[in-house]
């Protein structure tokens, strides 16, 4: 199997994002070294998931952040998602299914993902409307998170279990979405090449 990645462009009138993804990067690579957004918070979280997730990534994205953040941390997601449809393909051999749950300091986050061609988002989370991390709007966390569910095409449901810093509630949500996507991506060779599905195929 060659080396699965993907590239995505997006220009809009409010943001213009590229965005490169190799799930199987090489030995050595440093895979979160070339991530620029204007938007440092979501930089910092960014790189976590990429050396988390040992994804080699790079990003470059330019947005309309003196309007709001918005757009820019819903389009990096909405890239970021798309990038894994791309770079999965068919999805022939993978495990298909991860899952995570890491602790940071006093809180513990569940992710689970299936890539399986349909779209889900389920996010239970308390306690992060309304609050601040630098300048950044702790609710654009869900935003980020179900704009890649969508253009990824899986499931993907977050659990806070319990947790009170919003940098360590949003910092373990990266970082369990990042392990469960690298189990979840992993090449099974007892599956022979086949797709993880009776149905024979993972579409809608």
């Amino acid at each position: 199997m060659g080396k699965r990645s993907s590239s995505i462009r997006r220009n809009t009138k409010e943001t213009q994002v590229a965005l490169d993804l190799v799930l199987d990067p090489d030995l050595g690579c440093d895979p979160s070294s070339k991530i620029d957004t204007p938007v440092p918070f979501i930089t910092h979280m960014l790189e976590a998931f990429a050396r988390h997730g040992v994804f080699g990534m790079q990003v470059a994205a330019q947005g309309d952040i003196e309007v709001d953040p918005h757009h820019t941390v819903e389009d990096l997601g909405l890239c970021l998602g798309a990038a894994f449809k791309e770079a999965l393909g068919d999805s022939a051999g993978v495990r298909r299914y991860g899952s995570a749950t890491i602790p940071m300091d006093e809180t513990l986050v569940t992710c689970a993902i299936d890539f399986c061609g349909r779209p889900a988002f389920v996010w239970k989370v308390e306690g992060l409307d309304g609050r601040i991390v630098g300048s950044f709007d702790c609710s654009l966390a869900h935003e980020f998170w179900a704009a890649f569910a969508a253009r990824a095409e899986c499931n993907l449901h977050v659990l806070l279990h319990h947790g009170q810093n919003p940098h360590h509630i949003i910092e373990a949500i990266f970082k369990a979405c990042a392990r469960a996507c690298d189990a979840a991506t992993l090449v099974d060779e007892r599956l022979g090449g086949v797709v993880p599905s009776t149905k024979g195929t993972l579409s809608s």
